[in-house]
């Protein structure tokens, strides 16, 4: 039922509305004022949360405050209270966001008199339960932070390169053996990983000790991480393992062959199969098929350190005796057909329906190898958008064809909310990222904007190595509507995803798993796009502060834009 991932205040009194969503591992708080537009001394939001069984609100905390007298900038995180938040939307981490039971949330409007005293409005209020899984038993949708670039990061983990090197190899092929010497490696790993990290090893092991019986299956495009090959290691010849061997991937020395050597002699040379279809074997499962455990893992996150803890990713655990069979059957005509054209004529390269209870999803494989194009298809499903639109999509603006035409299509209608983020190749740079923003523009952001001297109060950020930062696959399709569907998985919503690439695409439709995807999109774009704020004031000389009521003729209030601006104006009422 919607109540269970949507709640709304209730509190009459209030002059604003207040929806909260759920995300996994998040939520998000959006607010709206209920008539008109807000008075000028309106300055924000404060913003305090309360954990399950708890009795005490905590204050989430702002690094942007007002200015002093002088105008200084203030260094210090501040309280909501104290400095509020002036957006009408803002996605929230709750620190132990496992914790069973509802999370209750309180936003008050705040107000700044002449002598820039504050005062506060009624409040709204309202809970919700923030549960791990998504749907307990069978589908849990997870991400990893990709959030190395961040003041959060430095502030926890790493303020210099040093630290970096005691976190994570310089190099993909050194992963195998790596291990951190960081003095805080376990917390760090653990809030880098975030939930995917946490549900793929725990899976693993849950085949390792839970059911001795399992047979688990693996398909990998990288692997070269050590956590997930010493885990692989105990199965076992109960393991059977195919693994890419496109590119560098095949050289003798890369972490794919290395792990392919360390597994053929745990599992055996029988059970160890190197492969790249007719392109890449660019598949990320794993399936695990016993009398006690029956669950998939499926998605972006590559078996990688990067693919853990520096890019942004998802991994969709499915749990059941169909979803296992769907995906072994799938294993099976990989490791018996080498070539697209053979293994597009089995029927895993067409929809299966994956049979979980209560929720619409169902996944294929690729390569079609002469079967209708799956991007096709999408593409026109994308054209059908009646609302809004979010996508991260890894690639997008790199590869030509049905899905970025369909996507800048959408983003000339005035009436849809397109939102979305993809990598890009800079000049000079290994990669950069490039936004399509609401009001239909792209814009390119490099990604080591920060590895310099940022805008006061900010610290400089480590930029996590290079390569793609941003790895996701997947797109939202009318998350408000009754038939919000995502299309999610390794495959990249390209030609050779399609005929040449091993890939798995799942079609799910489900509004509480599409408001799920909807806040990850929302959170990776705002994270990187205040990136362009910081680098745009560190380029004009600007100070990043909070605004204060207008005071002299000409001047508007911090929230003037979102008033009228019809991009803005949409952006607000969305969510809300």
């Amino acid at each position: 039922m919607e109540k269970d991932f949507q709640v709304q205040g209730g509190n009459d009194a209030a002059l604003f509305t207040l929806k909260i969503h759920r995300g996994d591992g998040m939520a998000l708080l959006a607010m709206d004022w209920k008539k008109n537009r807000p008075p000028q001394d309106f300055v924000g939001f404060a913003i305090e949360y309360k954990e399950p069984g708890g009795n005490k609100f905590f204050a989430l905390s702002n690094r942007l405050a007002f200015p002093a007298g002088s105008g200084a900038v203030n260094p210090n995180r501040m309280s909501t209270l104290l400095s509020p938040i002036q957006k009408w939307r803002w996605v929230h981490f709750p620190r132990n966001a496992e914790i069973e039971g509802e999370f209750t949330y309180r936003v008050t409007p705040v107000f700044m008199d002449e002598q820039d005293k504050l005062s506060y409005g009624e409040p709204q209020q309202c809970a919700l339960a923030l549960a791990r899984e998504t749907y307990p038993g069978r589908l849990n949708v997870t991400y990893t932070r990709g959030f190395i670039s961040s003041q959060a990061f430095v502030d926890r983990y790493a303020a210099t390169a040093q630290d970096m090197k005691k976190l994570l190899p310089a190099k993909a092929a050194a992963g195998v053996t790596f291990k951190p010497t960081h003095l805080k490696a376990a917390e760090a790993l653990a809030w880098m990983g975030f939930e995917a990290r946490s549900a793929i090893l725990e899976l693993l092991d849950q085949a390792i000790e839970k059911d001795k019986k399992a047979q688990v299956r693996v398909v990998a495009y990288d692997l070269s991480q050590e956590e997930v090959v010493s885990r692989l290691k105990k199965l076992k010849k109960r393991l059977r393992i195919v693994i890419d061997d496109s590119k560098e991937h095949g050289h003798k020395d890369s972490g794919e062959s290395q792990s392919a050597r360390i597994l053929e002699k745990t599992a055996g040379k029988a059970n160890v199969k190197r492969q790249h279809m007719g392109n890449l074997q660019h598949n990320k499962t794993i399936v695990i098929d016993g009398p006690k455990v029956s669950a998939v893992v499926c998605g972006s996150t590559n078996f990688t350190w990067r693919g853990l803890y520096v890019q942004s990713n998802n991994a969709m655990v499915l749990r059941g005796k169909t979803a296992a069979k769907v995906f072994s059957d799938a294993f099976d005509a990989y490791w018996a057909n080498d070539k697209p054209s053979d293994f597009g004529a089995t029927a895993s390269a067409a929809w299966n329906d994956l049979k979980l209870a209560g929720i619409d999803a169902q996944v294929a494989f690729c390569p079609l190898a002469g079967k209708d194009s799956q991007l096709d298809r999408i593409a026109k499903d994308v054209e059908k958008t009646r609302s809004s639109l979010f996508f991260s999509l890894a690639f997008l603006y790199q590869t030509e064809g049905a899905m970025q035409d369909a996507v800048k299509k959408l983003a000339r209608n005035p009436d849809l909310f397109v939102y979305g983020i993809s990598d890009k190749k800079v000049k000079g740079l290994t990669q950069g990222i490039d936004f399509q923003k609401p009001d239909g523009k792209v814009k390119v952001v490099n990604p080591q904007a920060l590895s310099g001297n940022v805008p006061e109060p900010f610290k400089s950020e480590p930029t996590g190595g290079g390569g793609n930062r941003m790895h996701h696959k997947f797109l939202v399709i009318d998350f408000d509507k009754p038939d919000a569907r995502v299309y999610l998985g390794s495959y990249n919503f390209s030609i050779a995803a399609d005929g040449k690439n091993g890939e798995n695409l799942l079609l799910v439709r489900d509004r509480r798993i599409a408001v799920s995807y909807m806040i990850e999109a929302l959170r990776i774009f705002d994270h990187h796009h205040f990136r362009v704020a910081q680098k745009e004031a560190k380029s004009a000389r600007k100070k990043l502060q909070l605004k204060k009521p207008p005071r002299k003729a000409g001047e508007k209030p911090w929230w003037q834009e979102d008033y009228v601006n019809a991009r803005k104006i949409r952006d607000r009422e969305l969510f809300s």
